[in-house]
């Protein structure tokens, strides 16, 4: 079956629990997707093919023993000031970049509800911005129009759902620039109550207010 334009968790949710999608169907389609994408500012590091097939045999696995998985299959995108293991976090400063050896809390809960991570994301550097054109990882672009910016600083996690690359992204917010960017790409962003969704493993722009 192939994969619908919108790739919201309502839409995709059902197909895979029905089994007329796979968790696999859904990763080719997505890297397609973003092979094909023409900003190349939106991803600061995409996953391996390999890194993303462990995830799929281990949600498989984990399906097969009677797990729940809520989320399973629905591919994600992770701001690059929030941790996962292994995978460098940059915050839009290559001189900056450390590799974690702990996933931050709000990535792993949702490994654990059978998500699957396919990259981390472009930023205003620091999440200090409201543009996403100050990186050096170039300028993410608003998906309506080329010509005008896609807000920051949470902008390739916003434009990565909104070019349907994958159907939820994480970002941070300390003073809109979770809200900011979704709003100019025509999507919802939610800043949760303070101390409702853990920070634990995430670079904040202001730890009080994120």
């Amino acid at each position: 079956m192939t994969l619908p334009d919108t790739l919201d968790i309502a839409t995709l949710r059902p197909l895979l629990r029905a089994g007329d999608l796979t968790p696999a169907d859904v990763v080719a389609e997505v890297t397609a997707r973003a092979d094909a994408y023409a900003d190349p500012a939106v991803w600061i590091h995409r996953l391996p093919r390999h890194e993303i097939d462990r995830q799929l045999e281990a949600i498989e696995r984990r399906r097969r023993a009677g797990d729940e998985l809520p989320l399973y299959g629905i591919p994600f995108a992770v701001k690059d000031n929030i941790d996962v293991a292994g995978v460098p976090t940059t915050a839009a400063c290559p001189a900056f970049a450390y590799t974690p050896q702990r996933t931050a809390t709000a990535v792993a809960k949702l490994l654990d509800a059978g998500a699957v991570l396919i990259g981390k994301t472009n930023l205003d550097q620091f999440a200090t911005g409201l543009v996403g054109t100050r990186s050096p990882y170039g300028a993410c672009r608003n998906v309506f129009d080329k010509r005008y910016i896609s807000g920051g600083s949470s902008s390739g996690s916003a434009v990565a759902v909104a070019a349907g690359l994958v159907s939820f992204a994480l970002g941070t917010d300390t003073a809109g620039s979770g809200r900011v960017p979704a709003a100019f790409n025509n999507l919802v962003g939610l800043k949760p109550t303070r101390g409702l969704v853990s920070t634990a493993s995430v670079l904040p722009a202001c730890r009080t207010l994120d």
